[in-house]
C-alpha cells in the first residue's frame, strides 16, 4: 500500500510550485522502492536508510537543477538506492509510504537555500508490518507527517514527532540541508490494533484532540475515513490533507 502525498510549498521556499511538489513526491517514492521495500528480512534500521536515499537523491536532482542544462551532463549524481559504503537497505513486502513535498526553511550561509531553490523537498512516513506469529510494525518518519497507533481499547498517540519548527516550516526532511535523523521504531502489534498516517495539512486543520476521538472512535477503517473526509470538506484545510488507517487483522 502506498501513497505519495504532495503538498504545496509557499512562494518563498518553491518558485516551481505544484511542479516541484509533485516532482520531489515522486522522487522520494522512487528512492524508497529502489532501497529494496519489498524484500524481506531486514532490520529497524534498514527504514532509516530508506529517508537517507530520498534525502540523496532529492539533493542531487537540486544540484542538477542548479548546474542547469548546460553543465547537467558532467555533473556527478548521488546514488538514489542504498548508501555506497555497502549498507543495504532492503525491507520486508507490504510497506505503507507517504511521500509529501513541503516547504523548509533554508540554511543560512549556504549558497543552496533549501534545497538548491527547486523547492523540492520532502516529508517521509514509511511503515511496514511483519505478519510474524507476534506481528509487529516498523517505522520510519522524518518530517511534518505524523504516524499514530491506536492499541485496541487504548487512546491513540503519536509514534513520531512533527519536525517542524512552531508547527509550521518543516525543519527536517529528504532535500533539505539540515542533518537528516530519521526516527525509526519497532512496535508490536494486536489483533483489533489501529495504525494510521497522517498529514500536517490534516492535523492542522482537525486539531489533536479530534483526530484521536475519530481513531478512536471503533468504527470500521472505512467508516472512519467516510468521517474525516466529510469533517475535511467543511473545513477547507490550506496544504495537503491525506490520512491512511489501517486496523491489524490476525488469522
Amino acid at each position: 500500500m502506498t501513497a505519495v502525498r504532495p503538498s504545496f510549498p509557499t512562494a518563498a521556499h518553491c518558485a516551481g510550485g505544484a511542479e516541484h511538489a509533485h516532482t520531489a513526491a515522486a522522487l522520494t517514492l522512487a528512492a524508497v522502492v529502489a532501497a529494496g521495500p519489498q524484500h524481506a528480512g531486514t532490520r529497524e534500521k534498514d527504514l532509516g536508510e530508506c529517508a537517507h536515499a530520498a534525502h540523496r537523491t532529492l539533493r542531487a536532482a537540486a544540484l542538477h537543477h542548479a548546474a542547469g542544462p548546460a553543465t547537467a551532463a558532467s555533473e556527478s549524481t548521488l546514488p538514489a538506492g542504498p548508501d555506497p559504503s555497502g549498507s543495504e537497505a532492503t525491507l520486508p513486502a507490504g510497506p505503507a509510504t507517504v511521500a509529501s513535498d513541503s516547504a523548509g526553511p533554508g540554511s543560512g550561509g549556504s549558497a543552496l537555500p533549501a534545497s538548491g531553490g527547486t523547492g523540492l523537498v520532502s516529508s517521509l512516513d514509511l511503515v511496514v508490518l511483519d505478519q510474524d506469529r507476534q506481528p509487529r510494525l516498523r517505522y520510519a518518519h522524518v518530517g511534518d507527517g505524523a504516524i499514530w497507533h491506536c492499541a485496541k481499547g487504548e487512546e491513540p498517540r503519536p509514534l513520531t514527532t512533527a519536525n517542524t519548527f512552531g508547527g509550521g516550516p518543516m525543519t527536517r526532511g529528504p532535500g533539505l540541508l539540515s542533518t537528516l535523523t530519521p526516527e525509526t521504531g519497532t512496535l508490536p502489534l494486536r489483533s483489533g490494533d489501529r495504525v494510521a498516517i497522517v498529514t500536517a495539512g490534516l492535523t492542522r486543520a482537525l486539531g489533536a484532540a479530534r483526530l484521536k476521538a475519530l481513531l478512536a472512535s471503533g468504527s470500521s477503517p472505512a467508516a472512519c475515513l467516510d468521517r474525516l473526509y466529510d469533517e475535511m470538506a467543511a473545513l477547507e484545510p490550506e496544504g495537503d490533507a491525506t490520512v491512511i488507517v489501517a486496523d491489524v487483522v490476525t488469522a
